[in-house]
């Protein structure tokens, strides 16, 4: 797709930077998904530049047509756009256009009539129960100093103990978890929501043996999980080090810290756990979300149907 330096005249780049501090600010979506959606609509607004002949403003957008938008999509699968990001990008499209619309200033009913690209239907990729186990175990780390070790095994075990996304878990202050009556966190994910999670014994002994070891003070305004030199610890390191027990552990590439997460859902699904229990748990908005480890877990139990009944 051609870029264009001028990508929409100031009313309309006016009102887009309303829309993306609104997102910010009243919607209270996350600084990666506003990027995201700022991303997205500026690549329509440099389609509209070439598709109008000159940048687009308000009065150009005013009543966008089913076509046009289909154009633009067109334009992006042309460029290599996948399913997923055409999804996306057009969701960020609505967005703008309903917000103007509720201004008085577009009509936004073209963009509600395009039915959004069909999605791949993708399953998490769960760790086994055994696996998830050695991953998190203190004796399979492979930092050589004691107290990164146990570091790591801290954080990992609060991924799969408690369902935690790598960012919640390395956003925890120096006096969280500090006691053995700790046994509930109050976190706060995607979009600000705030949700409890219980954190296993196992996970509290985890995180006080990483207490003893760690030569920083953890103070309240400071993180829990310290990287080498003292810092927050970077979800980068995590990561690494992840991708070296894959290889220790003769591991799929699906092994990632994330896929902990993943692992907490699947096995409290397959162990009879609720679906809307863990849908708290998890963080999630919407049911439908949640629901996809009911796919997960279903393969799962097919592979051992098949595996195991004599006339499969």
């Amino acid at each position: 797709m051609q870029e264009f330096l001028i990508a929409a005249k100031p009313d309309l780049q006016a009102a887009r930077q309303g829309w993306l501090k609104s997102l910010a600010g009243e919607r209270r979506l996350s600084a990666l998904t506003v990027d995201a959606y700022e991303r997205d609509t500026r690549q329509f607004l440099q389609f509209l530049t070439g598709h109008c002949g000159g940048p687009p403003g308000i009065s150009d957008i005013s009543d966008l047509r089913p076509a046009d938008l289909r154009a633009y999509l067109a334009a992006r699968r042309t460029d290599g756009a996948g399913p997923r990001t055409l999804g996306r990008g057009l969701a960020g499209v609505r967005s703008l256009l309903r917000f103007l619309e509720r201004q008085g200033l577009v009509n936004a009913a073209g963009s509600a009539a395009l039915r959004a690209p069909k999605q791949p239907k993708s399953l998490p990729k769960p760790l086994t129960a055994i696996d998830a186990r050695r991953v998190v175990s203190a004796g399979e780390q492979l930092a050589e100093e004691p107290w990164i070790s146990a570091r790591n095994a801290a954080v990992l075990t609060l991924l799969y103990g408690s369902g935690l996304r790598i960012s919640e878990a390395l956003n925890l202050s120096g006096t969280e978890l500090d006691s053995p009556s700790d046994t509930v966190l109050r976190i706060s994910g995607k979009g600000g929501k705030t949700r409890l999670v219980p954190v296993l014994p196992v996970a509290l002994q985890a995180v006080a043996e990483y207490r003893k070891l760690c030569p920083y003070h953890l103070a309240a305004e400071g993180a829990l999980f310290r990287g080498a030199r003292g810092g927050r610890l970077d979800p980068a390191i995590i990561q690494r080090e992840m991708r070296k027990m894959r290889s220790a552990l003769n591991l799929p590439d699906t092994a990632t810290p994330h896929a902990l997460r993943h692992s907490f859902a699947t096995h409290l699904l397959g162990r009879g756990g609720d679906l809307r229990t863990i849908q708290e748990l998890l963080g999630h908005a919407s049911l439908s979300t949640t629901q996809v480890y009911t796919g997960v877990d279903t393969a799962r139990l097919l592979e051992v149907y098949d595996a195991a009944h004599p006339r499969a």
